[in-house]
């Protein structure tokens, strides 16, 4: 058994598609619009390795209220294979602005920074 992909609500498709492009590299799939459900739309993300992530739109979709931890998804973690990977990434987070907790090693062992995506979901990189 594997994880298949994951998924995620926005309120932009557009907007999130083109950080997981610029930030990871993701290859963007092509638009799927539903004829079943009026106004669902989405794309799947393919990363180098692992399971695609489907960004989903839908207009009865609201913000989150507030921020913070909450019920439900924490975050998505992406091991990048080196500190040294990890770094260069938190140093461009940083420069983008969506960096939300630096590099450190944490006490269970992971060599860890965070970024925030443009609708606030916690991305963890690893090393």
């Amino acid at each position: 058994m594997r994880i298949a992909h994951i998924a995620l609500w926005t309120a932009d498709l557009d907007r999130l598609c083109r950080f997981w492009a610029e930030t990871f590299g993701a290859i963007v799939g092509d638009l799927y619009e539903s004829a079943r459900r009026p106004g669902f739309s989405s794309r799947f993300l393919y990363l180098k390795d692992g399971p695609s992530i489907e960004i989903m739109q839908g207009p009865w979709i609201k913000p989150q209220d507030g921020q913070g931890e909450r019920l439900g998804y924490a975050h998505l973690a992406l091991s990048l294979g080196s500190r040294e990977a990890v770094d260069a990434m938190t140093a461009r987070a940083a420069l983008a602005g969506t960096l939300v907790s630096p590099a450190r090693m944490t006490g269970d062992g992971f060599y860890e920074a965070i970024l925030g995506d443009p609708d606030g979901n916690l991305i963890e990189i690893t090393a």
